[in-house]
């Protein structure tokens, strides 16, 4: 049953708290962004969203179950915020130009990608990174297909694509390399286009 949302200037309670089950969510993946997946916790996200524990459980049985919520938005999301967005461009090389530009100007999406990718033996993370990575892969597979590449040529060039995506992860947020400036970074990425991308 909905409860009606509490005045700012109320104090909460599981009955009356107006932070939704996507509010705790979002705060997770941000917590998840700046710490890790390890950091996700009752009492310090309830002290970040100024509520109680109380506002919490009204919400979720565990901490286990926010974890779940957590990366499932962050999976509908990243779905429907990448993939979705090109789906009104008919030519598949300019598809993939978009799709290049877009992932390489987005920042917290691979910021809570990489932090997953250290947390794969947490039993929540592995099947959602598992199907994140295989959409990914299938979605490049078909582009580059309906670019002009034979099936074998298209399976290459899309794990080439991946694997370039999270090699530059692992060497920026990781290894930490040198950060680039952004005429650096848009002439790297101008030569991952033309050199990934069919003519």
């Amino acid at each position: 049953m909905s409860t009606p949302a509490a005045r700012e200037d109320q104090p909460t309670s599981p009955r009356t708290a107006r932070l939704s089950a996507e509010d705790w969510a979002q705060a997770a993946l941000d917590l998840i962004a700046e710490q890790g997946v390890s950091a996700v916790a009752v009492e310090p996200l309830a002290r970040r969203l100024g509520v109680t524990k109380g506002s919490f459980y009204w919400h979720f049985p565990s901490r286990d179950a926010l974890l779940q919520a957590a990366l499932e938005r962050w999976e509908v999301v990243e779905q429907e915020s990448v993939f979705g967005s090109l789906e009104k461009v008919p030519d598949p090389r300019e598809r993939l130009r978009a799709l290049f530009q877009l992932v390489g100007h987005e920042v917290k999406p691979h910021i809570i990608y990489s932090e997953l990718l250290k947390a794969l033996d947490h039993p929540a993370v592995q099947p959602v990174i598992d199907r994140v990575s295989q959409r990914r892969m299938d979605y490049l597979i078909a582009s580059f297909r309906q670019a002009g590449l034979g099936r074998t040529d298209a399976y290459h060039r899309a794990r080439l694509t991946y694997a370039a995506y999270v090699g530059f992860l692992q060497l920026s947020l990781q290894l930490q390399q040198p950060r680039m400036t952004h005429e650096e970074f848009e002439a790297y990425l101008e030569h991952v286009i033309s050199t990934l991308i069919p003519a």
